[in-house]
């Protein structure tokens, strides 16, 4: 799929390749844990295997069903991830045998509550590339600086769509009743897939018209894209590289409540603060529109299907952002922490310009 992005440089070539060496992730929790309840929260460090696969493996040493452990999100595989997970206390003896080549417990503590999908307040990365030269690399730090400063788009990255990237085709035909899947799990797993192809398209489609405003004149715009006059000078104004349209859905940051923009120079300016976000539409029943001018981008990526549908940040702000040269051993290393759902291959290819999937 062909994707608009937003930082003004040329592609910067370097070598990527998904690894638990080169690739490191660490859940940061929604909350504290209380230190008393009946349950046991686990510390997991875990390589070469998905998070379903690692519980899979503690649910069988464990005697207990797959569903019986808590956890706030899914990892990759072809990484090196340490993350929260939780059982009931009952099981910690049990745990002190535990040992798995690709799966170490770092830490235990304990907790009322068991761990749910989205107890996560985001995910702190560490990503290696390699054969870079010292003219990438100044480009790497002036991408790198850019994205401090107004952060990037929200795709979904290349694992949302399977080993092939085709998933979402099955998913479409799954929510559209034209196709059957008995796993419940894996039938919701491709569903979502094709939500999520839909708003990568319209997120495109918004990045493209981002760089129609700011590479034209309004006359010269106003046939190609069928919008007034007015409307584009407000567009071309706006000092943000993603412009807002009267009609988003706009959502508090880093979480909050929906909204619609209405041409406000005051949500202007808390976007420019990072205090409110536009989101795009995953696709289905409950779920709010978008109105105005900004429905009309948003219609040709909306489907009546049969799940329930969300809104998603279009626009997130990585914390943290550092990166350093190694000049000796032509490499570039990254640090920076993603909201919940925000992919760090993402920005990557933010960086590079270009398909780092291999």
């Amino acid at each position: 799929m062909d994707r608009f992005y937003s930082l003004d440089h040329s592609s910067i070539d370097f070598h990527f390749k998904q690894s638990p060496r080169d690739f490191v992730v660490e859940e940061i929790p929604l909350y504290e844990f209380s230190g008393d309840g009946e349950h046991l929260i686990l510390f997991i460090r875990k390589k070469l295997l998905s998070t379903s696969e690692m519980i899979g493996v503690l649910a069988r040493f464990l005697g207990i069903k797959n569903r019986d452990i808590g956890y706030a999100g899914l990892k990759d595989k072809h990484a090196m991830t340490k993350q929260y997970i939780s059982v009931y206390k009952k099981y910690e003896e049990q745990l002190e045998g535990f040992e798995h080549e690709n799966i170490k417990i770092i830490s235990k503590h304990y907790h009322n509550n068991k761990i749910r999908i989205g107890h996560l307040k985001g995910n702190r990365f560490y990503i290696k590339v390699k054969k870079v030269n010292p003219t990438s690399a100044i480009k790497i730090d002036e991408a790198l600086k850019n994205i401090q400063k107004y952060g990037m788009p929200n795709f979904f990255g290349y694992q949302r769509f399977g080993n092939d990237g085709d998933n979402h085709i099955l998913g479409e035909k799954l929510a559209k009743g034209e196709a059957k899947e008995r796993n419940p799990r894996v039938k919701k797993l491709l569903i979502n897939a094709y939500q999520s192809h839909l708003f990568n398209l319209w997120l495109s489609s918004r990045l493209e018209l981002n760089r129609l405003i700011n590479n034209f004149e309004t006359l010269e715009l106003e046939s190609v894209l069928n919008m007034p006059n007015n409307e584009l000078t407000k567009l071309k104004s706006q000092t943000h590289p993603f412009k807002l349209i009267q009609g988003d859905v706009m959502e508090h940051y880093p979480h909050g409540r929906l909204f619609d923009y209405e041409d406000s120079d005051e949500d202007l300016e808390r976007f420019n603060k990072r205090e409110i976000s536009p989101t795009g539409l995953l696709c289905g029943k409950k779920v709010k529109i978008a109105s105005g001018l900004a429905r009309g981008y948003e219609k040709d990526f909306d489907d009546e299907i049969s799940a329930d549908g969300a809104r998603r940040y279009a626009w997130v702000f990585p914390e943290g952002v550092e990166g350093r040269f190694n000049k000796v051993e032509a490499q570039y290393e990254f640090n920076f922490t993603l909201p919940k759902g925000s992919y760090a291959t993402v920005l990557i290819e933010e960086i590079a310009k270009r398909n780092i999937k291999e």
